[in-house]
């Protein structure tokens, strides 16, 4: 009976870490241009006179094509879509990890016995289990849409550019790491959970059923406070507004299917495996993963403070000893306080160990500048690496004798790996027109994880990389950007932001929602002289064929304008 609920938590905790790995959320917003408010671009807050008067000039096609194509923007809505099933597949497999917590689990047997009994017969339990059900999924979608109505939209996607933000969330997962390591507990007020507790017992009807499950929802935070908490952080740092109310109810459907199937099929408490140590082991384990993604978070502050030290042989190093020390836990070398003895070395947890040693021996050759592409996204740009003995197939940088040799922002901002962009939109667009080249205008951001794994897995190819460095002149413009600070006459009120474009991030977003109507990044805007797109934007493309065909057909447009 044992080896088959391991069996079964394995390929959770191997979901869990898949949701972990790979990057499933970015910096997205609503790109309708329903209800977008323009902002009108004046001669002494944007660009040059000359560069304005070709830009004037054409305004009314400009807005034409702009209006046309914005719905065909990368960020569409199917890609929305798209983005919150990812989440609530991530929430699904959070929840189902819950349930295999020390706080949860040994309470179906006592919860839906309870039901029997209340009841009085099958058919009666078996519709309040259901109703028990659903109170769990609307008390757990109830606090996403708390989340949602506190920051909204705007604030959700301001909240994950902020490096304030990411460093807090770093603590707090931290926090949630200590705890399922057992050096404490997360707990609510006992008060009011006794008040919620004593509301249970002397309701009844609907009332008393969610009033139970608002009980278990409280009085097992202490497990599933941490995955709940990492949860909504994944969920707010896309920027989506219904991503944290989405994922919610994917964990809560997770939790509460268990306890109604249990109640519909009253044989699958006989197959269920007794209460032991091994729920402490997957939360232990579970520790060890927060652990892991708290470091994403800490390093999004460092790139968006300008740190400049944890860079990325400093997160491969944390990830790799972290993964060794869990493969260490996991073989009984290691216990915890609350932890029971392990006498021998059973078969799940060895295949365990052996999956969580294979991964740290993976992400060894990453010190020495290996790509490491399960990480991209998560870990720092290959920017930040001091020590690279390839080029990882990017073809070097040919640059004109006419490129500057330091280029405006250059220190603060650091260029792609293999690439030389510019970073003010003035300076690259004067050297394009001095050299006969498009633009390949990249709105990019410090925590926009897309944008990393847009490098890291495209522009490192060798088709992608000589079109970007060959055919165009690139400018990349940071949207989150708060410690360049703009000069006097750049800096004008946004009606879309509703503020001063006061630094070099906010004036670039402004100028991306108001120029190109969307305000989700990367945006890849391929363009001629006059910053009209040549063919339509584009999102993130993780088809390399693809995004190089997207940039010839814009090589094709320039050279028949």
């Amino acid at each position: 009976m044992y080896y088959p609920t391991v069996i079964k938590t394995l390929m959770m905790t191997v979901l869990f870490i898949m949701a972990s790995l790979h990057p499933i959320f970015s910096q997205e917003s609503d790109t309708s241009m329903a209800n977008v408010e323009f902002t009108e671009i004046v001669p002494d807050t944007t660009l040059k006179t000359d560069t304005l008067t070709t830009v004037q000039a054409g305004t009314a096609d400009t807005v034409k094509k702009i209006t046309a194509t914005s719905t065909q923007v990368k960020t569409s809505k199917a890609e929305k879509e798209k983005t919150l099933w990812e989440t609530f597949i991530a929430g699904l497999a959070g929840g189902f990890l819950a349930f295999l917590m020390p706080c949860i689990f040994p309470m179906v047997p006592l919860t839906i016995s309870y039901f029997t009994k209340r009841a009085g017969s099958k058919s009666k339990g078996i519709g309040q289990a259901l109703i028990y059900g659903l109170s769990i999924i609307v008390i757990y979608v109830g606090l996403g849409l708390l989340i949602t109505v506190i920051f909204g939209s705007a604030g959700l996607n301001a909240l994950s550019a902020s490096g304030l933000f990411n460093f807090l969330f770093f603590l707090l997962l931290l926090v949630f790491a200590i705890s399922f390591f057992g050096a404490f507990e997360i707990t609510l007020p006992s008060s009011f959970v006794n008040k919620i507790d004593n509301k249970a017992d002397n309701s009844k009807g609907l009332g008393g059923i969610f009033f139970m499950a608002a009980s278990l929802a409280l009085v097992s935070f202490s497990c599933t406070g941490p995955i709940i908490g990492t949860l909504l952080v994944q969920a707010s740092s896309k920027g989506e507004l219904l991503a944290p109310a989405i994922g919610m109810f994917g964990f809560a459907l997770a939790l509460a299917l268990p306890f109604t199937l249990s109640a519909i099929f009253p044989g699958v408490l006989n197959s269920m495996p007794k209460s032991g140590g091994w729920l402490n082991s997957i939360k232990v384990c579970l520790g060890f993963l927060e652990l892991a993604l708290a470091l994403k978070f800490l390093s999004s502050a460092d790139l968006a403070w300008h740190w400049e030290w944890f860079d990325r042989e400093v997160f491969l190093v944390l990830w790799i000893v972290i993964f060794m020390l869990m493969g260490i836990y996991l073989l009984g070398k290691i216990k915890f306080s609350h932890d029971s003895d392990v006498p021998y070395v059973s078969v799940p947890r060895l295949f365990f160990a052996i999956l969580s040693f294979s991964f740290a021996l993976y992400m060894v050759s990453g010190l020495w500048g290996a790509p490491v592409s399960v990480l991209s996204g998560l870990a720092p740009p290959m920017n930040t690496q001091d020590f690279i003995l390839s080029s990882n197939g990017i073809v070097p940088v040919t640059t004109s004798v006419n490129f500057p040799a330091k280029v405006k922002h250059s220190e603060s901002l650091k260029a792609p790996l293999g690439f030389h962009p510019f970073f003010d939109l003035e300076e690259g667009l004067a050297y394009a027109k001095k050299v006969g080249k498009p633009v390949l205008l990249d709105f990019t951001g410090h925590t926009c994880v897309n944008c990393r794994r847009m490098e890291d897995l495209v522009w490192v190819d060798k088709e992608v990389s000589r079109l970007i460095n060959e055919e165009y002149v690139l400018i990349q413009l940071y949207a989150d950007d708060r410690n360049i600070k703009m000069p006097a006459n750049k800096i004008h009120y946004s009606k879309i932001l509703k503020r001063k474009t006061e630094d070099l991030g906010y004036w670039n977003l402004d100028f991306q929602a108001t120029k190109y109507g969307s305000n989700a990044q990367p945006l890849y805007v391929l363009a001629g002289h006059d910053l009209v797109p040549l063919v339509e934007t584009q999102g993130a493309n993780f088809d390399t064929k693809a995004y190089a065909t997207y940039l010839k057909s814009g090589l094709t447009a320039f050279k028949n304008k």
